[in-house]
């Protein structure tokens, strides 16, 4: 079959599941670069609704489609307008139903991207909210007065760089912006904000969404008082949550996000999902301090979110063994009843062949592991092919925030370029005309039509490990054990009513033997890995993986 073909085997009408997304791999959409289908160089939902069938192939049980609001686009489509439309550039609201039926069709569900803590500068409510200190939106904004020497009213620093206050000479007060200028932060202390926020999650699940991937959740709540954050040592300083040449993590952001409050409003948003079968919630924390423990807090229980993920796997961290098994067993002991969710690359970091400097063995053993860790799974489009972060000239560079800390932090545009379809095409088949951000001409050698039936090409092995997941309950539900790990290599045990797995990876380009715990392993032969298993050892090649089954599985 050529990936040209758009038939594929329809999966069932999705079944009702509650308990789906635990353990769920979810491929991550962002709409700009996936698929253009009118010619103006920018992916929209038509495209997305065109290259489903590549999803469905690749066996993923959902989909995550980045903002597709009306917006200004200052932070292309982080900055909305209005919650309640779709932006001209991508389609209409007729697109995204059409999305979502041939989706459903395709057994995939939809999640999408809702952006609550902050708007653009210009949707209505903001207009409305400036305009006069006793509006009737006067306080769904974070304003304050200045100290009396003009300054802003304290130390609070935006992600993108600089104050997070930002002067407002109509109302002659500061509103707080954690990320750009032109995005100001609603103020959730405010009731009649979070209803309308719960009104907006009633009106996409109504249209048939499976659910949420929630922006920044941890950022909803400031303190009330608006005190000074303290300084943060620089032993105890991290580039998780921003790069580290910004000074935002000079600061311990204590003040600033992550409040108490925050708890009792998504128990809200928990009941309005719990309204509508089989939906889900998936928050990211951007806390460098204490992501465990503020997912513990967001997911534990039955009333608050599904899971939650931090920026552990999206950092610059070297992806060591003993890296690997010191934030799996911290997860592990800080989660309790909670869930995680696991990301290698998204639409804001480095695409993490890059970012960890992976060859082709070391990039598949890396997602052998991502995909054996008791968790749920996001992977991020281009991921599957194997695609390396793209150069992007400063004359060509589109995020503001690149264009902020150039060159020491070059943005994310390099993360963000188009998915390359086809090889015989200089855009790679994503547009007939200028595509907003350049194809890397590097990726055309890794196009979708030279890699889709070559067996042995990174799809296919993304393919297999996929399928492999899910032939095996307990990579999907089962407890985690680490039993041993090294800088090269980690191992662990996972769990699930009656059925053991031992999961051993080299990480290294030298081979190795790890000896298995004690147990009737029975090597499963089915992973795209090879391995030999004799006497309660493991021989591992360089950068490959074993799988034992113990149990009813065996």
């Amino acid at each position: 079959m050529s990936f040209l073909d758009t038939a594929v085997d329809e999966r069932p009408i999705l079944s009702a599941d509650p308990d789906w997304w635990r353990g769920a791999v979810i491929y991550q959409i962002y709409p700009r670069s996936f698929q253009d289908s009118n010619g103006d160089g920018i992916g929209d939902l038509s495209g997305i609704i065109h290259r489903l069938p590549h999803v469905a192939d690749l066996g993923v049980d959902a989909i995550w489609i980045s903002p597709f609001f009306r917006s200004p686009m200052r932070d292309f489509g982080y900055d909305v307008s209005d919650y309640r439309d779709v932006d001209p550039m991508f389609g209409t609201l007729g697109d995204f139903d059409a999305l979502i039926s041939r989706a459903h069709e395709l057994g995939i569900r939809v999640l999408i991207d809702l952006v609550l803590s902050h708007t653009s500068e210009a949707h209505p409510w903001f207009t409305e909210s400036r305009s006069s200190r006793d509006n009737a939106r006067a306080d769904w904004y974070v304003w304050a007065d200045p100290k009396p020497d003009g300054s802003p009213p304290n130390n609070w620093l935006s992600i993108f760089g600089g104050s997070a206050w930002e002067w407002d000479g109509e109302r002659m007060q500061y509103y707080l912006h954690n990320f750009l200028a032109e995005q100001p932060d609603l103020n959730f202390h405010c009731a009649e904000v979070q209803d309308e926020m719960i009104d907006v999650a009633r009106f996409w699940m109504e249209r048939g969404v499976d659910g949420f991937r929630l922006d920044t959740v941890n950022f909803y709540f400031h303190d009330k008082e608006l005190r000074d954050n303290p300084p943060l040592a620089a032993e105890d300083r991290n580039d998780n949550t921003a790069p580290s040449v910004n000074p935002y993590n000079f600061q311990n952001h204590i003040h600033d996000k992550t409040q108490k409050e925050n708890i009792a409003f998504l128990r809200r948003l928990r009941a309005v999902c719990d309204e509508f079968p089989d939906r889900t919630t998936v928050g990211e924390v951007g806390e460098s301090q204490r992501g465990a423990e503020v997912q513990a807090e967001y997911t534990a229980g039955n009333d608050r979110l599904h899971m939650c993920y931090d920026f552990d796997f999206l950092s610059g961290q070297a992806p060591t063994g003993e890296f690997f098994a010191r934030v799996l067993t911290r997860t592990n002991r800080t989660l309790g009843d909670g869930w995680a969710c696991w990301a290698f690359s998204n639409h804001d970091v480095p695409r993490h062949p890059t970012r960890w400097h992976l060859n082709e063995p070391a990039l598949r053993v890396m997602t052998g592991l991502l995909l054996s860790v008791r968790g749920s799974v996001c992977l991020y489009q281009g991921e599957e092919l194997g695609l390396t972060e793209a150069y992007v000239a400063y004359e060509e560079l589109q995020d503001p925030y690149g264009k902020r800390f150039w060159p020491k932090f070059k943005g994310r545009d390099g993360c963000r370029t188009p998915i390359p379809w086809v090889r015989d095409h200089h855009h790679g088949g994503f547009t007939d005309g200028k595509p907003w951000l350049p194809l890397a001409m590097e990726h055309l050698q890794r196009a979708v039509s030279l890699q889709y039936n070559e067996e042995g090409a990174t799809l296919d092995f993304y393919r297999r490990m996929i399928r492999f997941r899910k032939a095996h309950r307990v990579l999907a539900k089962g407890s985690l054990e680490v039993t041993a790990s090294g800088e090269d290599h980690i191992a662990f045990i996972r769990a699930h009513e009656g059925v053991r797995m031992f999961c051993a990876f080299n990480l290294s380009g030298e081979g190795m033997s790890v000896p298995a715990p004690e147990g009737s392993w029975k090597q499963d032969k089915g992973a795209p890995f090879r391995a030999e298993f004799n006497e309660g050892v493991v021989k591992l090649p360089p950068y490959q993986a074993f799988f034992g089954l113990e149990g009813n599985g065996a």
